[in-house]
């Protein structure tokens, strides 16, 4: 197997910038020729879109409605529905992730949750993510908590067992683990991922906005304070300063010991299920992320099932949210692509039982705060890429909170304008 740390130049490809790269703007047609008169049209994304078909089989049984599924990249997905709703193409069900939810509600793309029962018995966190000024607009369906997955015959000869839970042990692991395999990195956060950086600020009480969410508070002490840790890790090498895009195997990176700690959402015990050949089972466990001190919040996606607007076929439209959203597809999905159901009671089913879960359903109880805004979305996106560029010693840590702010305050003017003449609260 080659070196899966080979490394490719971010932005060589034509039309590719770094921006285009984290939020994804490449659009894509709308439908296919040719499709069944009769059948919902579904959109997801990523592995969600890849195996929804195998949820389908059981509702057109029950319903007699085939469902045409349609799974798109994450770097293009966003483009699409918003083209799609500007055209009148949307299709009747569609998966969003809770950043998206606010802004599609707000241009009156999704249809408002009438049943309560499909909001029974979901954790708390993951409903608020589909709420905008008060209704429900979506239905949890994939969460997705961050967690650390650890190599463990590496720490093992460092003298550790697991991860410790606290900032300051993590580092002392860190730099034991360092001392042992100089050659090698302890920690893969990539630099375009923000989850690790939101997971630190969310466990110092970081609110990220302030005058009623209208400017950044990025210098505030909280998120200094995680920043400057973050920052740390590549400051001492033990975290490359390395994009996504310039791992070429970031899971065989893993199995190969060329890392000892990898933050992910649990769509990597799907890739651990897959390739176990490389990487048998004893060798790997799973953590909470540490806190300042000790276990505290983290960040991660939720994606929720929403209906169109545009539908014509609404309550066949609920239908198929129902199915998806209920107990047994849940346990059906977490089979397939490792994601965890958002339904309590989901939880007492014997294969949610595994030790290896339970680090997640413990985060569950531990989201990380984030402003419940539209706009969030994007600010979060740019404040990575400020980070990036602080990390890479391009910027000081005052100029690097003072960019963060500026460049959040510019996405919410038009937010402040509306607060300013009472439209929002």
């Amino acid at each position: 197997m080659g070196n899966p740390f080979i490394v490719h130049p971010a932005g060589q490809a034509a039309g590719i910038t770094r921006r285009t790269m984290l939020a994804g703007a490449t659009a894509l047609a709308a439908c296919a020729p040719g499709r069944d008169p009769r059948a919902l049209r579904f959109w997801a994304m990523s592995y969600e879109g890849d195996y929804a078909p195998h949820l389908m089989p059981a509702f057109t049984r029950a319903t007699g409605i085939p469902v045409e599924v349609q799974s798109l990249p994450w770097t293009a997905a966003h483009e699409k529905l918003l083209t799609a709703q500007a055209g009148m193409a949307m299709p009747d069900v569609l998966m969003l992730p809770a950043g998206w939810v606010g802004e599609f509600a707000m241009v009156g793309a999704l249809a408002a949750v009438r049943d309560p029962a499909l909001l029974a018995g979901v954790f708390p966190s993951t409903r608020a993510a589909g709420r905008y000024r008060g209704d429900d607009y979506a239905v949890p369906w994939s969460v997705a908590p961050q967690a650390q997955f650890f190599a463990r015959d590496l720490l093992a000869g460092a003298g550790y067992a697991a991860p410790p839970p606290d900032w300051a042990g993590w580092r002392a692991m860190g730099m034991a683990l360092k001392r042992r395999r100089p050659d090698e990195w302890v920690f893969l956060m990539p630099l375009n991922w923000w989850d690790a950086l939101f997971t630190f600020a969310g466990q110092t009480g970081a609110r990220a906005l302030r005058d009623h969410d209208t400017r950044g508070d990025f210098a505030a002490p909280a998120f200094v304070e995680a920043l400057s840790f973050y920052k740390s890790l590549y400051d001492d090498r033990l975290a490359p300063t390395m994009l996504s895009t310039e791992l070429q195997d970031p899971f065989a990176a893993f199995a190969q010991g060329r890392f000892a700690v990898y933050p992910r959402s649990p769509a990597m015990l799907l890739d651990l299920r897959r390739r176990r050949s490389e990487m048998a089972e004893d060798r790997w466990g799973v953590a909470r992320m540490p806190g300042p001190h000790g276990a505290g919040a983290a960040s991660g996606i939720s994606a929720s099932l929403a209906v169109s607007a545009q539908t014509t076929r609404a309550a066949d439209a609920w239908a198929l949210v129902r199915h998806m959203t209920g107990i047994p597809a849940e346990l059906e999905f977490q089979r397939l692509i490792g994601s965890l159901p958002a339904r309590m009671a989901a939880w007492a089913a014997p294969q949610m039982q595994a030790p290896v879960l339970a680090p997640f359903r413990d985060q569950m109880q531990h989201p990380a705060p984030a402003p419940d805004i539209v706009e969030w979305e994007r600010i979060r996106i740019e404040v990575q890429l400020v980070a990036e560029r602080l990390i890479r010693g391009q910027l000081t840590m005052s100029e690097a909170t003072a960019t963060m702010n500026a460049r959040a305050d510019a996405i919410l003017a038009k937010r402040r304008q509306l607060v300013a003449a009472g439209r929002i609260a």
